[in-house]
Order: C-alpha cells, then structure tokens, then sequence
C-alpha cells in the first residue's frame, strides 16, 4: 500500500469520525427541548438586538476582551447574519450527506467573504466549542471513556493550542497578510491531499465493491492493531497508562508520553486552522495508539470541548479574534444542514456521495491555491502584478461558492423531491456507501 493511500485512509478516517460527532451533536440539540431553549437564548439578542447590542457589549468589557482595537465583537448586520447561516448550511449538508467533515470548508469560505484568516480560526473553533458544550452528555454511556487516558492527552493538547495560537498571532501581529498566508498554505495542502484522495478514490469505487463503513472499519482496525501501534504499546518508558480494560482481557498501556506528544499534534492543528482537531483524534488513536473504537469515541467527545473551548477562549476571543455573530449563525445553519444531508443518504447511491465529496473539497482547495499567488505577491514573495493575483483570487472565490451552491441546491432538491417517500416508509440507505 502506497504512503499517499495509508495518509489518506488517515485522514479520511479522521472526516469520517468528525462528521459523526458533528451528526451527534445536531440530534442532541435538536431533539431537547432545552437546548434548543439555549439556542433560541443565545441566538435571540443577536437576531433582536443587533447593533445596539453589540455597541453595548462592547462598552461593558474590558479592552482585551474585544474592544475596537480588535475585531470582537464584531459587528451586526443582517446580511452577515444570514450569510453565516448559509455557510453553516452549506458545511452541514456536506456533513450530514457525505458522512464526512464539512468543516473544513468553513474556514475557506469565511477567508473569501473578507475575514481575516486568524479572525475566522477563532471564530470557526468558538462554532465548535458551542455545538460541543451544547450537544455533549459528558459520561460513560458516550463510551468507555478512560479518565487517565482523557486528562494525559489533554495536557498535551492544551500545549499545542498554546502554541498554535501565539503561532497565529504572531504572525498577524507580524504582518496580517503574513498570517493569512500562512493559513491559506496549511489549507491548500490539507485539502488538496484530502481533495485528491477523495477523488481516486471516488473513481476506484466506481470498479470496486462498496467499501465499509466508518465504523465498521474502525471495529475492525481495533481488533487487529497495526504494527506500528503495536510498537508504541510495547514501548515501556514511565508513567504508563492503563485503559481499555472492559474492552480487552487485562486491558492495555502506553507511555503518557506519546499520549502528551499526540495531544500536541491535535492541539497545534486545531489551533491553527480552527476545525477543533477532531479530526486527527480518532485516526490517532486508532490506527497510530491502538486504543478501541468505543474509548476513542469517548474520549474524542471529551477532548473537544475542553481543546475547542481553550483554544477558540484562550487563544482568540481574550485577543478579540473571534466573530460572535458569525459563530451562532454557522451553528444554526449547520444543525438544520446536517439533519437534512442525513436524510438524503437514503435516496442518494453512495458512490455519488463520494463523488460530490471529492469535488467539494478540492472546490476548497483550489480556492485557497488561487487565493495564495495575491498574498505572496504582497510579501515580496512572488512576482505577479496585483491585478493578476486579484483575478486569480476572484475565480478561485466564484468557483467555491459556486460548487457549494450547486451541491447544496440539489441536495435540498432532493430532499424536497423525496419527502413524502421518505415519511411514509423506509427505504433503502445508502449510508454504508459514504466516503
């Protein structure tokens, strides 16, 4: 098996994982009637209050909290209310169709609109750390969480998110158009990987047989563990923590140490690109740590809230990079999406599911990769004049925002076109056939 197909399968795995937390959250909070309280709560002074709201906010903190000097509070306008529900929409029924992380779209989408790159981190990870808080039941029934287990990797994660934000910020407080560079760098590579594994295997999956699910591969992969997770468990250096004892005779241990660094790598990358680094816990844990599935899902449930929460808190809104307005409006547009893509797998055959996957990530990965020409120009890096680069960006924006209309228009068409079939009787789903 090739190194590109290995990586692949990771991080695959890792959207995989993500999507069905995200899946899990939007039926906690919109099957409780007091959640949805809470949302309507925390949504009502910003849909009411608008301007004057945020004026007055504004006023009541303290100037590190946000004050003009910063972006956040930032300000209300309906339109950008709406358009935030529209990138919440748009991400979620991604999320809830293709069965893998529509987030990763957020960011670059939010970049186009106009805001700065470290302003929409923050606020994409205060939109995570809001649905986590909102949508989690922090106990056993969520899986065999390992407290132990937990707590080591979050040192870890809080370490690198630390570091990921003063990363951020440095570079903004450098030069903006520095730190918007560097985001777009990390986006263009981590989507067109993930675009261009997406689409081979899309076309492989038009010769071969429907691959497993999600979980059903995570099962799998947990009762035969890799060799390298083998090693790493084999590895015996002080302390060692014990876990997955009602999961396995005598249960296993690893050395906190790859623990501490793995939460580093999860911390640092939800630091820097804002997705909540949910998407590198289960893959981790899984295939490189050798932890089950059931304590993996525990334990990632746990993980986002407190890497999110410290994060998306301690790293940007004390600096005021964070864009309250947009955050809420992208998590009310994600919910109803999400619900809706969900429903959709039923009518849809899985192979194109993975088809519009594959076409909607690299539509993010080529937006970033025509958004970067216009900022290494204005650092000196590259040598195009700035009419060309602003041409290069703008088709990269157009064509973005295009695939994502055109992806969302026909699967709430096709929502629509299927509702009455799909209340009067089960059908055949397709959900095994995700990406």
């Amino acid at each position: 098996m090739s190194a590109f197909k290995q990586v692949g399968q990771f991080m695959m795995a890792g959207a995989r994982a993500h999507a069905q937390w995200e899946k899990k959250m939007s039926d906690r909070i919109l099957g409780d009637r007091r959640r949805l309280l809470l949302l309507g709560l925390l949504l009502l002074p910003i849909i009411l209050g608008g301007v004057a709201w945020a004026d007055e906010l504004v006023g009541a903190l303290p100037a590190i909290l946000g004050g003009k000097m910063a972006y956040s509070p930032a300000f209300y306008t309906p339109t950008i209310f709406f358009a935030s529900i529209g990138v919440g929409l748009g991400a979620g029924l991604i999320t809830g169709c293709i069965g893998a992380g529509g987030g990763f779209i957020i960011a670059p989408a939010l970049m186009s609109a106009g805001v700065k790159g470290i302003m929409a981190v923050g606020t994409d990870l205060f939109h995570i750390f809001a649905k986590a808080i909102m949508g989690s039941v922090l106990h056993r029934k969520l899986g065999n969480i390992s407290v132990a287990l937990a707590v080591t990797f979050l040192i870890g994660a809080i370490g690198g998110a630390t570091v990921g934000g003063l990363i951020n910020r440095t570079l903004y407080e450098l030069n903006p158009v520095l730190s918007d560079a560097f985001i777009t760098t990390v986006y263009v590579f981590m989507l067109g990987f993930l675009g261009f594994y997406a689409l081979a295997d899309f076309l492989q999956s038009r010769k071969a047989s429907t691959l497993a699910t999600a979980e059903g591969q995570a099962q799998k992969d947990t009762e035969s563990m890799t060799a390298l997770s083998q090693k790493i468990q084999g590895v015996n250096i002080p302390p060692m923590i014990h876990f997955d004892q009602g999961v396995v005779p005598g249960g296993r241990k690893i050395s906190a140490l790859f623990l501490v660094i793995s939460g580093v790598v999860v911390g640092l990358a939800a630091a820097i690109m804002g997705v909540g680094g949910g998407f590198l816990t289960f893959p981790i844990f899984v295939y490189i740590l050798g932890v089950s599935s059931s304590t993996t899902v525990g334990t990632d449930i746990f993980q986002i809230i407190f890497t999110a929460g410290y994060a998306g808190l301690g790293q940007y809104a004390i600096y005021g990079f964070i864009f309250y307005t947009l955050a809420m409006g992208m998590l009310l547009g994600s919910l109803i999406g999400i619900q809706i893509g969900s429903v959709v797998t039923k009518v849809v055959p899985g192979s194109t599911i993975r088809g519009f996957y594959a076409v909607a990530v690299l539509s993010g990965f080529v937006n970033r990769a025509f958004a970067l020409p216009s900022k290494l120009a204005a650092l000196g890096y590259l040598d195009i004049t700035a009419r060309t680069g602003y041409i290069l960006e703008q088709i990269g924006i157009y064509l973005f925002f295009v695939v994502i209309t055109i992806f969302s228009i026909w699967v709430i068409g096709t929502f629509v076109v299927n509702i009455k079939a799909l209340k009067t009787g089960p059908l055949t789903t397709h959900s095994n056939e995700q990406v």
